[in-house]
């Protein structure tokens, strides 16, 4: 079910009311409402609150709209999440001193626009192409790797008692489910077969169980030129093995063409492992990185799969998940580059 632009904002403007109350005044406004291009799987819109309080002055404050598409949809993850346990996570990880947005309010069933979660807005850079290659952020990339390591210390810190319920994913169940869905496609692919068959033979026993962002990778980190300022997508969030995050830190795909600099593009993995035990990660064990680094590649592999199915089978038209389809070539390449 669609909704219209000005139905969106008059039904925002309604919730803001409802649930901020006192901090945005009476009869609070939304302006400047626009759908932002990121992402392949969810709404984001970006829109301002326009409010007059008590005393007379104006308040504008800058949000972001993250929404599941359509009105109806449960918009939950394999994790099952639904963007209220996601929002619940975002909260507990900034309480816990990761950089992420502030969370204003859960939408809810008496708002009638859907599941999501509006947050504030912050400024930044999220486009990979800009971090790795713009002279504004030369002097940050000399440290980005390390500050990755840092952030993930503190995210795998969080106290499971302030977290929602989440699924345990471990490296067995993963396989697992990814497994069945691309058999489910009948559409073989030898080098994943060969990589399931990899997976399964060399499987990695986590440490210990923590909170898992599940998608913490160059293109969902928002900075500046000082360091990271918002860890964003946190719909995968579960709980695991905390070397899972920093192997798929390391996929090939993230690294957008600078394929030399192994963590992100930007950096190396004996930076982003030195942040991580400096700031109380623990010892890394560089072996179930390097696992999770062949498990991300193939889960990635899938999901460009699922993308095109989606829209090859009508499901979702989009020319982006059309397109994302030929990404399943290059990740048969880094597959093999990890395996031999």
């Amino acid at each position: 079910m669609m909704i219209s632009n000005e139905a969106l904002a008059a039904g925002l403007a309604q919730a803001v009311a409802r649930h901020l109350g006192a901090a945005v005044g009476s009869k609070p406004q939304v302006a400047e409402l626009a759908r932002l291009t990121a992402g392949a799987a969810n709404e984001t819109w970006s829109f301002d609150v326009i409010g007059r309080l008590a005393s007379g002055e104006q308040r504008r404050i800058g949000c972001i709209l993250r929404r599941s598409p359509g009105i109806g949809d449960e918009g939950k993850s394999d994790t099952n999440l639904g963007k209220a346990g996601e929002a619940e996570v975002q909260r507990a990880a900034r309480d816990a001193g990761v950089a992420a947005a502030e969370v204003l309010f859960i939408l809810s069933p008496e708002d009638d626009l859907g599941d999501g979660y509006v947050m504030a807005r912050l400024e930044g850079e999220t486009l990979p192409r800009r971090v790795l290659r713009d002279a504004e952020y030369a002097d940050l990339r000399t440290h980005l790797a390390r500050d990755c390591g840092i952030t993930l210390a503190q995210l795998h810190s969080v106290a499971p008692a302030r977290l929602p319920t989440l699924t345990t994913m471990g490296a067995a169940e993963q396989i697992e489910r990814y497994g069945e869905v691309y058999r489910a496609f009948g559409q073989p692919v030898p080098v994943f077969d060969l990589a399931l068959r990899w997976l399964a033979d060399h499987r990695q026993e986590p440490a210990r169980l923590t909170l898992v962002h599940g998608d913490f990778r160059n293109g969902n980190l928002m900075v500046g030129p000082e360091g990271i300022r918002a860890v964003m997508d946190w719909e995968l969030a579960h709980l695991g093995d905390p070397m899972e995050d920093l192997g798929w830190l390391c996929v090939t795909s993230w690294r957008f063409g600078e394929i030399d600099l192994p963590v992100g593009g930007f950096g190396r993995r004996e930076d982003l492992f030195a942040g991580y035990e400096a700031a109380g990660g623990g010892a890394v064990n560089p072996d179930a990185v390097r696992y999770w680094e062949v498990f991300g590649t193939l889960k990635w592999g899938i999901m460009c799969m699922i993308m095109t199915h989606s829209h090859l089978s009508g499901a979702t038209r989009s020319v982006e998940k059309a397109a994302i389809g030929r990404r399943v070539s290059e990740t048969e390449l880094d597959l093999l580059n990890l395996l031999t």
